[in-house]
């Protein structure tokens, strides 16, 4: 089949999940999931973006924030979901239970995933906080002696890189994370392969590239070079800020973390409807890193991806632009 022009930026973005995948259109979010059994089950729901829901939400900036809050509120709860799905009915655990298992089970079950999820963020939130904003802090002030020079901001910034790298390296050998990484390239060609007004085939979805300019990952890397940016630009414009209290410039980054947040919204908006020299140079550190966070897709996995992108298309192509 010959390429056809490309149509159209797709607002269309995804998510990957535990043997699924996760898209969300300007309607509502589709989850198909490989079930034990060989099946794709897909599941679609009508929702409003949070940013409709409120016209403040939508504004510039503001809508960054808002859109990074509803992604891990929306993404936790279908990671959740395709897990249960696509290991329910492998074995049945309940005979090799015990008594207080079993009364556990029965009596608090949801309530106990709920908690255990609950801790589960509170320590993964912990687990970033640590390494993104109290480590590179206090290493650099081991070098320097504590002193906030003119570009701490900036070594502080180029050792939350290395970190994040490292970090992303390390994830990606582990096994079961090894084939969510290929759902996540799964999702990226699928989407390829709409937006090149193609139709979607496992054969015309293998040949697309897995790099896509929209990628959590490239908004991930946006936002520490922008935090790097607007740290070493505000200890330049205010000196006084290199004698304050180490406690105070940690809570310092954290309350310009909205303001990142929204600009590095923003960038990634722009990158996927532009395709000029700048962006090429800025998105290049992002799609450098998906090589780490996506991997190739086998065809049952691509199955899965056209699954839920099918599932979020609206009759007129024109809907599922970026606005």
């Amino acid at each position: 089949m010959e390429k056809k022009e490309k149509q159209h930026k797709t607002s269309v973005g995804g998510q990957a999940l535990i043997e699924g995948i996760m898209m969300k259109g300007p309607k509502g979010t589709a989850m198909s999931v490989r079930l034990p059994n060989g099946e794709i089950e897909t599941e679609y729901k009508e929702a409003k973006p949070w940013r409709d829901k409120c016209k403040f939400f939508a504004l510039p900036l503001v809508r960054g924030v808002v859109g990074f809050a509803e992604s891990m509120v929306t993404g936790y709860k279908y990671l959740m979901e395709s897990a249960e799905k696509s290991t329910q009915g492998l074995e049945d655990e309940t005979e090799n239970m015990s008594k207080l298992d079993r009364f556990i089970s029965d009596h608090f079950g949801e309530k106990m995933m709920n908690f255990i999820g609950g801790i589960s963020a509170v320590l993964g939130i912990g687990l970033a906080f640590f390494l993104f904003m109290w480590l590179p802090t206090y290493l650099v002030d081991l070098a320097t002696g504590g002193n906030l020079l003119k570009f701490h901001a900036l070594f502080e910034g180029i050792i939350r890189v290395i970190i994040f790298v490292l970090y992303m390296l390390l994830v990606s050998q582990m096994k079961d994370i090894k084939r969510v990484f290929m759902y996540h390239g799964a999702e990226h060609k699928s989407i390829f392969c709409y937006e090149n007004g193609l139709e979607l085939t496992v054969e015309n979805v293998r040949k697309q590239s897995r790099f896509h300019p929209r990628c959590g990952t490239s908004f991930m890397f946006v936002m520490i070079l922008l935090s790097i940016l607007l740290s070493s630009a505000l200890v330049l414009i205010f000196p006084a800020l290199a004698d304050i209290n180490r406690v105070l410039w940690i809570l310092l980054k954290l309350l310009i973390l909205p303001l990142v947040m929204g600009l590095g919204y923003e960038f990634i908006r722009y990158a996927g409807r532009h395709e000029n020299l700048l962006v090429k140079i800025l998105a290049a550190p992002g799609l450098w890193m998906q090589r780490i966070t996506t991997k190739e897709p086998t065809d049952d996995i691509i199955e899965v991806g056209i699954a839920s992108l099918q599932a979020v298309l609206t009759d007129n192509p024109e809907d599922d632009e970026i606005k």
